[in-house]
């Protein structure tokens, strides 16, 4: 079984709800181990709530579709609907990694093309396996995160 991880993030709604939810409903699929969660500014989306974000280790035997599939389903059930990019969500989840493979299929590019630079992936992500190699950028997850500004990302605590 691969090891997937995925990121999930809140910005409407009762943010801490939607992402222990979606924890738990993870779980139907094998064991998961999460990341702190983090408060964080948007990104790309000017006056937007902040959201709360972290990463979700996942040991499923789901083919990256089918995992697609279950993530969609999670952000429905939490109340989210496409078609409106950039708007506030109740959950997003992005599959990040799947084991080491590159996938490039129509809704589905895998590493997420994106997560190299952005400070609300690295850093919990580091957090559960800082020596982690790209698959694409061949760097370190800890080395990609000094690389980051990590500014308008706080470990929210008490969790």
């Amino acid at each position: 079984m691969p090891l997937v991880y995925l990121g999930l993030g809140s910005n409407f709604g009762d943010r801490l709800a939607h992402l222990d939810r979606a924890v738990m409903r993870l779980g139907e699929l094998g064991a998961v181990r999460r990341s702190s969660w983090y408060e964080t500014v948007p990104v790309d989306m000017p006056s937007a709530p902040y959201f709360l974000n972290g990463v979700v280790r996942v040991d499923t035997s789901l083919d990256p579709l089918g995992l697609l599939e279950f993530c969609l389903v999670l952000e429905k059930h939490e109340g989210r609907t496409r078609g409106r990019a950039l708007s506030p969500r109740p959950l997003d989840v992005d599959i990040l990694l799947y084991g080491d493979e590159v996938i490039a299929e129509p809704g589905l590019r895998v590493p997420h093309p994106r997560m190299h630079e952005r400070a609300f992936v690295l850093v919990p992500l580091a957090e559960l396996v800082p020596d982690l190699v790209h698959p694409v950028v061949g760097q370190t997850v800890a080395d990609l995160l000094s690389r980051v500004s990590t500014e308008g990302v706080e470990r929210v605590e008490g969790q």
